[in-house]
């Protein structure tokens, strides 16, 4: 890993140079002005690139603005520069998550954890992660996995489901769950007992959700995950 980082010349004037950048940097961070907040840390970085915390924070930025494999690249150079940095393995589980590569996040917030175990937002975001890997491992997991309330409160989606039901497949399909919801003719000797068959037909009204729409799916699921990572608020260094 040390192969990654670059040689360090700087002189001292560059080090207080780059460490009055990192504050800027942060400044930016508050604002949420998280581009010029990148370019203050990557402008930090060419002065003193063997400083972990300026890849640290320069991957927060990044996770900002969504750019996942960037952030995850810069924790790497963090974590190689310092290997018990514990925010540089938080700030990877939260790209990681973001990217659903649950079982590397699950192994980032333990290191985390390890290195700083009374933190309580590597605790809960430990949690999340592996919940979303137990979701994906179990047999009726779908990966659309939304609040009603983001659903209900996007017009987006208001719009598409009332293209949707105009659908006769659709439309066959939403009556499929009903009457097994209210123990109808579809629901069998079992009414509400045959779960599977509910379940399956969700999955399927899911399905046509995702083909019709798919870039409100990843809006979606952005929006879920902006809500149920802790850490949002975290201080920089």
């Amino acid at each position: 890993q040390n192969d990654m980082l670059p040689l360090s010349d700087s002189l001292p004037e560059d080090l207080e140079k780059a460490d009055q950048l990192k504050d800027e940097g942060n400044n930016h961070m508050k604002e949420e002005n998280y581009g010029a907040a990148v370019d203050c840390y990557t402008r930090a970085i060419k002065l003193d690139p063997n400083n972990a915390v300026y890849y640290c924070n320069r991957a927060a930025a990044q996770s900002k603005l969504n750019n996942y494999s960037e952030a995850i690249k810069d924790c790497e150079r963090a974590i190689a520069i310092d290997p018990k940095y514990s925010k540089a393995y938080g700030r990877m589980g939260l790209a990681l998550t973001s990217v659903n590569k649950y079982e590397a996040a699950v192994t980032s917030y333990q290191k985390a954890l390890d290195l700083d175990p009374e933190n309580d937002s590597y605790k809960s975001n430990l949690k999340i992660a592996e919940q979303k890997l137990r979701d994906m491992s179990s047999p009726t997991g779908t990966g659309l996995s939304f609040d009603m309330a983001s659903l209900i409160n996007n017009p987006a989606f208001i719009s598409m489901a009332a293209s949707l039901m105009q659908n006769p497949q659709v439309q066959q399909l939403m009556s499929g769950m009903m009457s097994n919801a209210i123990g109808g003719p579809a629901a069998g000797v079992g009414g509400l007992s045959d779960l599977s068959s509910l379940i399956h037909a969700g999955q399927q009204f899911a399905q046509q959700i995702q083909q019709q729409n798919p870039e409100l799916i990843e809006q979606l699921r952005n929006h879920v995950r902006s809500r149920s990572f802790s850490g949002s608020t975290e201080e920089h260094s």
